[in-house]
């Protein structure tokens, strides 16, 4: 599928050195923290990215339907061809976060579906920039880009959804596409809606949850090996700064309200790539050269996980 190439860069220059400059610091503070896991054990050189900032944890993902979420499509689980390569016999599910229509189908997205701990939404519309660039248009091409950066490593690669179903899934089908696939690692991917000023990016780790159909006893320190991974790699390839708002300036934020990972029974992160409605992050999110190097950071995230 051709990616989504419309909308040119806008970062300054003054924007991009200051960026620079905080981005290596952030590099440092992350793989001191949280670990860089290049995978060969040694130190992961400084950025020369353009930087970014995301997201918090506000719209990323809301939950299930009551209801149940609208009936799975051809897209739902669809996969990729996996191949010969490093990540051969290794399934990775991406996972887009909200759908592109969601906001034709407001009643159906609203009904409450059981997330374990609570009940919420069957999902939500998402986040734009103050442009109209909508949540749900980036986390489909990133996961596009993603999705072949993998199967050039090998990999079998699931989306829970390819732009071909009206609404939805549901955050509860979500999980179950992951868990259904027998996942070595689930990525949903977002960007925030947070306030000006608010910027770089965070890795939503699973708490330890028990209740209900909701048991993540089995997932959180994978995840957490998995979430700290992309962290560390999503600085050295985009040239972002973790989150100033969110997790400590770690990168890293864990949570026990998001259905997506309540219910999933394999190694499941979120991560939340930027914050749209900062101009500055917005004008990184627009950015196709950007998306493109995003979705490099959290293949390599995935590889050096499920690479050990």
């Amino acid at each position: 599928m051709p990616y989504d190439d419309s909308v040119a860069p806008t970062v300054p220059r003054a924007a991009l050195r200051r960026s620079r400059l905080l981005a290596a610091a952030a590099l440092a503070s992350v793989c001191l923290t949280a670990g860089c896991g290049a995978g060969s054990g040694g130190a992961v050189p400084p950025p020369s990215r353009p930087a970014t900032q995301s997201p918090s944890p506000s719209e990323a993902e809301n939950g299930p339907a009551a209801g149940g979420s609208p009936a799975p499509s051809k897209s739902a689980g669809r996969t990729g061809s996996p191949g010969s390569g490093p990540l051969s016999g290794r399934t990775v599910v991406i996972d887009p976060g909200h759908n592109p229509r969601n906001y034709r189908h407001t009643g159906e997205i609203a009904r409450q579906v059981d997330i374990g701990t609570t009940h919420k939404e069957c999902d939500t519309t998402g986040t734009s920039t103050n442009s109209g660039y909508a949540e749900a248009r980036f986390t489909l091409d990133v996961s596009h880009r993603l999705r072949a950066l993998l199967q050039a490593q090998g990999a079998k690669v699931v989306l829970t959804y390819d732009d071909d179903r009206p609404y939805g899934p549901c955050v509860d089908e979500r999980a179950r596409i992951g868990n259904d696939a027998k996942a070595d690692a689930v990525v949903s991917v977002h960007a925030d809606g947070s306030a000006v000023g608010n910027r770089g990016f965070h890795v939503i780790l699973p708490a330890l949850v028990r209740g209900g159909d909701a048991d993540t006893s089995g997932i959180v320190k994978p995840s957490r090996e998995l979430g700290t991974r992309i962290a560390g790699l999503f600085v050295r390839a985009t040239g972002s700064a973790p989150s100033n708002y969110v997790g400590g300036n770690t990168g890293l934020d864990t949570r026990n309200d998001l259905g997506g990972l309540n219910l999933s029974t394999v190694p499941k992160v979120f991560i939340e790539c930027g914050n749209m409605r900062d101009p500055k992050d917005a004008a990184l999110l627009t950015s196709p050269g950007w998306r493109q190097r995003a979705a490099q950071g959290i293949a390599d995230g995935i590889s050096s996980y499920l690479k050990g």
